[in-house]
């Protein structure tokens, strides 16, 4: 019995070490050559380190929306949806999270990249070419979760989308245990869900976000669900429950990663005409 113990905490310890250190293969980028005309903007992030995200500018004046890559992801993936939405005259901002891209490795499922979102918000609202007080966020599994953290405490926060968001990242943890199928192991799920929340002690008082949810009434707000990721279909669908009004959903075969290009140019279409009739580019910028 020590020994199953013994070996059952070993395979979940490497399970959650897996998991928050995803592969990484980071993008190379030449803003030269990029449609959109984008620009290097470094913001400071918790602890001291600084971030760097591409700024791709629209209207003058116009509000933000920051594009918030998920797990396994990075920048280079979502940035057909910047295009989208720039040609719209949104101003559009994306960086990678931390753990992923070419950031050092280590990620805490949501816990420290709602820090490093809050932090882009606050120094993109410096700027003299954006909107300060307009800020639309759309985020999928990982970036849902910091975008639902960001968005309950954020004012300026006038629109988000989330796509197959959780109300907590043990739940994320548990998703992955369960998709590597060690869940027929005893106890390997809870040993794991110990392990994350031992590594990521400092957040032991972080409440799921579910309880916030009431204090984005009166933000317009879209969540998406897809069908093939089904433990994630069904955290969404409670937060879509427990969200105040006013808040849409909407269903998909695939997760935006894996979409087929025609589903996903109808999808970009879908958040593109959220953010153009909740968070207008000409409704109340700067001139």
């Amino acid at each position: 019995m020590l020994f199953l113990f013994v070996s059952v905490a070993a395979v979940a310890g490497f399970l959650v070490y897996q998991i928050v250190r995803p592969s990484r293969a980071a993008a190379s980028y030449d803003l030269t050559v990029m449609m959109g005309h984008p620009v290097t903007f470094p913001f400071p992030i918790p602890g001291g380190a600084t971030r760097e995200g591409f700024f791709f500018p629209g209207l003058r004046g116009a509000p933000t929306i920051i594009v918030c890559h998920g797990y396994g992801s990075q920048r280079s993936d979502v940035l057909t949806l910047v295009s989208a939405l720039q040609d719209q005259q949104f101003n559009v901002f994306l960086f990678d999270f931390a753990g992923h891209g070419s950031n050092p490795p280590g990620t805490t499922l949501g816990y420290r990249e709602a820090g490093e979102l809050r932090a882009a918000i606050q120094a993109l609202a410096t700027r003299d070419d954006v909107d300060p007080l307009r800020f639309g966020l759309w985020g999928v599994d990982m970036g849902g979760y910091a975008v639902l953290e960001v968005a309950t405490t954020d004012p300026r926060v006038k629109a988000f989308i989330v796509d197959d968001a959780y109300s907590d990242p043990r739940v994320f943890v548990q998703s992955e245990v369960k998709k590597s199928g060690l869940t027929i192991l005893p106890l390997v799920d809870k040993f794991s869900d110990f392990g994350f929340r031992v590594m990521n002690y400092q957040f032991k008082s972080q409440p799921p976000v579910t309880g916030e949810l009431s204090r984005t009434k009166g933000v317009p707000k879209l969540f998406f669900v897809s069908e093939d990721r089904q433990t994630l279909a069904t955290e969404t669908m409670n937060l879509f429950n427990r969200a105040p009004d006013p808040k849409q959903v909407i269903r998909t075969n695939a997760a935006y990663s894996v979409m087929s290009d025609d589903s996903r140019k109808n999808y970009e279409t879908q958040v593109v005409g959220f953010f153009l009739q909740n968070l207008p580019p000409t409704g109340g910028g700067k001139n």
